[in-house]
């Protein structure tokens, strides 16, 4: 029976920072299985309470030491939820303390300045990239094509709209997306639309048999999920890139966040964490 573990990801906001940096930890133990828990925006002594509270009950169902990963600004709020019998991982004091010692500066102490939206001109960049990435999603729109950081071009299914979604969401990227369609083998070609783009195309692969099971999962059955086909699309789809120099990736085994990072550099787009 597997080791479980159940994890707390605290945070006087969202809670991403904590759930990014405790994930990356946690992935590096096989065999664990982590019920995972976010408790957001505790900012006052009370909602530390309920989250020293809510830690407590976790101890009492027996399910071992519950592992807390906090991003917790505010000294008094952090020594509250440091009471719970779990083992406590505070990235904020375990970076902050050195940082402030090699800057030979005292850091503000601010809570919620990770993911806010005080920076005006980027928080409107940001907005910007996920309309026009919704917008140009599955060649929906040819318009301001030209207006793209990236655009990508790939078979159904293939990973194009979550990556380009992340890039929009994670970095505003304009990232707009194009299927590759049976009518476009037959001609042997890109679509027109993207021909006076052709410099702004990144290409996403994927194994056929992979493919297959994504399109079986949607509709059952269709020629669309057949394999032969599927085999043959991927197969197309490879060979134009190729002629037409495309750069591209096997999306089969990698993360949106690897693919997206891939994108990022060898277009080198520049990077704006959000």
């Amino acid at each position: 029976m597997p080791l479980r573990r159940t994890v707390f990801f605290v945070s006087d906001g969202t809670g991403i920072t904590a759930q990014m940096l405790g994930h990356s930890l946690l992935t590096q133990f096989e065999g664990v299985e982590f019920n995972q828990v976010t408790l957001p925006f505790v900012d006052s002594v009370d909602k530390a309470r309920d989250c020293l509270d809510r830690i407590e009950r976790e101890v009492l169902r027996g399910n071992g030491q519950p592992i807390v990963f906090s991003t917790l600004v505010n000294n008094d709020l952090r020594e509250v939820v440091r009471r719970a019998n779990a083992l406590f991982v505070d990235f904020f004091e375990t970076f902050i303390g050195p940082l402030e010692a090699g800057l030979g500066v005292k850091s503000s102490h601010t809570i919620g300045r990770s993911h806010s939206a005080t920076d005006k001109q980027e928080y409107k960049q940001r907005i910007e990239a996920i309309n026009f990435t919704m917008a140009h999603d599955d060649g929906a729109s040819h318009r301001e094509l030209r207006d793209a950081d990236v655009i990508l071009v790939g078979v159904s299914r293939s990973g194009k709209t979550p990556t380009s979604l992340y890039l929009a969401l994670q970095f505003g990227v304009k990232a707009a997306n194009y299927p590759l369609i049976p009518e476009d083998f037959e001609r042997n070609r890109l679509p027109e639309a993207l021909h006076a783009c052709k410099h702004k195309l990144y290409g996403l692969s994927i194994a056929p048999d992979r493919l297959q099971e994504i399109r079986h999962g949607r509709r059952p059955g269709s020629q669309y999920a057949n394999p032969a086909n599927c085999r043959f699309e991927v197969a197309q789809a490879e060979t134009l890139m190729r002629r037409e120099g495309i750069r591209w990736i096997d999306s089969t085994t990698k993360s949106i966040e690897e693919i997206a990072t891939t994108i990022l550099r060898e277009l080198k787009l520049k990077r704006h964490v959000y």
